[in-house]
């Protein structure tokens, strides 16, 4: 039978009600992942949390280019970069994980973002794929196959790690009644669904 891991993304302050980057209805895919950790921890070998964990100059910050604000889409290095509000600052209330989560059965926290010159929606590698976090070798380290995932957002970085994760080999699910997105355009839902879907990823 394969080892499965549980990833839960980025459910940290600053993604729900009243956080500087808040995804609608962020907050209401709590009670969902605490019923998930309360009655299925046992179907998982490891149960990892993500973290956006942000140096306070970092890049995508609109706030760090003149003129711009959260929204705005820059070129950087050649690539389109959208500028986001200043969020999940490395030692901030905005990056702490979210309280009411229960965070009893989390083994380990993977932080990311830490770079201030890229950006890092995925758990995996940094933007650009030059670099990437602990989280690939730790889940061959305990012998994982098979990924489920919940967290905000879903446009972003579920989305993100998600592919990743195919591309790395794992088997993939993404329990979308436990994600919410930013959808910045009408039809980003459905076209990240759809992406998703054609990478290989169960949606459940």
């Amino acid at each position: 039978m394969k080892k499965k891991a549980l990833i839960l993304v980025d459910i940290q302050n600053d993604f729900v009600k009243n956080g500087s980057l808040a995804v609608l209805g962020g907050e209401e895919i709590i009670p969902v992942v605490n019923l998930m950790l309360e009655n299925h921890h046992n179907d998982y070998s490891l149960i990892l949390e993500t973290q956006d964990w942000h140096p306070k100059n970092h890049i995508a910050f609109a706030s760090q280019h003149r003129g711009k604000k959260p929204g705005d889409v820059i070129l950087l290095s050649g690539k389109p970069q959208i500028l986001w509000p200043d969020h999940c600052i490395q030692n901030s209330v905005g990056a702490q994980i979210v309280p009411s989560l229960s965070q009893n059965k989390i083994q380990k926290i993977i932080q990311k973002g830490m770079n201030p010159r890229i950006d890092s929606y995925s758990a995996f590698f940094d933007n650009d794929h030059t670099s990437q976090t602990e989280l690939h070798e730790f889940l061959k380290l305990n012998q994982i196959k098979e990924l489920h995932m919940v967290g905000l957002a879903f446009d972003f970085c579920v989305k993100f790690t998600a592919l990743d994760a195919v591309q790395l080999g794992y088997d993939v699910h993404v329990f979308t009644q436990a994600c919410r997105g930013v959808y910045l355009a009408a039809g980003d839902q459905k076209k990240t669904q759809d992406e998703m879907i054609e990478a290989g990823i169960k949606l459940i």
